[in-house]
């Protein structure tokens, strides 16, 4: 599936945060996010491939255990190798799962000696997190090892970080964002209660301002008070709807996310969605 340029630029900045902050990589200036599908018998994306300097880093996000994830893996390897032989190869599966991470991380038999890193994102304090300027990667901290440290505090710090570095408006993304992964970390309440303390006046949002704007030009033209009215309330609608869509999207196809969740959480029809 062709990703639109919003979509590439989150998949770049998830790229970014990810090997800055997690894998500890140097990211290059010219880092470069690579949209490769793979086709043998099957059709298979990889997560997240980028070019950075004379190395090719591939990361697999990982909501739940795959059997044969070694396996998936190693098929991606070669895919990968079979196109970029003179580069370095590096491997990691970014594991955000509510179990313990079992899964295989190598292939030894025969002449075959492969393996790929997994990160479980819970070994990972949240304090570097915590402290980055950066708002996905505030986002990320919600996956992390809190460390012993009061859940609601470090809940509250998140969203009053997130709320001072973004506009109203993403700042309602990376609100859907965190919830989700709440549920990856049983913080649902937590988070209900910080949002309660930190809301947001949702009359100085782009979203409500343009739908007031739409809404007057159609009430002009129809000279009645009622187009007003309703032009103001469709316009924030679809905007509100395709933002929400947008967003969803990403979240299932990257973080592997169950669509009835996301469904429920960006409050849109699963029909809309699959369609």
């Amino acid at each position: 599936m062709q990703k639109d340029t919003i979509s590439k630029e989150v998949l770049k900045n998830i790229a970014r945060d990810i090997s800055t902050h997690i894998l500890h990589i140097e990211i290059k200036d010219d880092m470069e996010l690579i949209d490769k599908n793979f086709t043998r018998v099957e059709s298979r994306d990889a997560d997240l491939l980028f070019k950075n300097g004379d190395e090719i880093v591939h990361i697999e996000i990982q909501n739940d255990h795959h059997s044969k994830m070694h396996l998936r893996m190693c098929r991606y390897y070669m895919d990968i190798l079979f196109l970029y032989e003179e580069y370095k190869v590096s491997q990691y599966l970014v594991y955000i799962g509510k179990e313990k991470c079992y899964m295989k991380s190598e292939i030894k038999r025969d002449k075959i000696d492969y393996s790929y890193d997994i990160i479980d994102m819970r070994d990972i304090g949240c304090e570097s997190f915590l402290s980055s300027d950066d708002p996905s990667a505030l986002v990320l901290a919600m996956l992390c090892d809190f460390e012993g440290k009061d859940k609601q505090m470090v809940v509250n710090t998140i969203l009053k970080r997130l709320q001072e570095l973004s506009d109203e408006r993403e700042y309602g993304n990376y609100l859907k964002m965190v919830n989700i992964f709440s549920t990856n970390r049983g913080l649902e309440k937590e988070v209900e209660k910080g949002v309660k303390m930190f809301s947001v006046n949702m009359e100085k949002t782009p979203f409500y301002k343009i739908g007031i704007e739409r809404g007057l030009e159609r009430g002009i033209e129809r000279g009645l008070e009622r187009g007003t009215e309703r032009g103001m309330e469709r316009g924030m609608e679809r905007g509100e709807k395709n933002e929400r869509l947008k967003n969803a999207l990403v979240m299932i196809e990257k973080f592997n996310l169950p669509i009835d969740a996301i469904v429920k959480e960006f409050n849109i029809k699963k029909e809309e969605l699959l369609e």
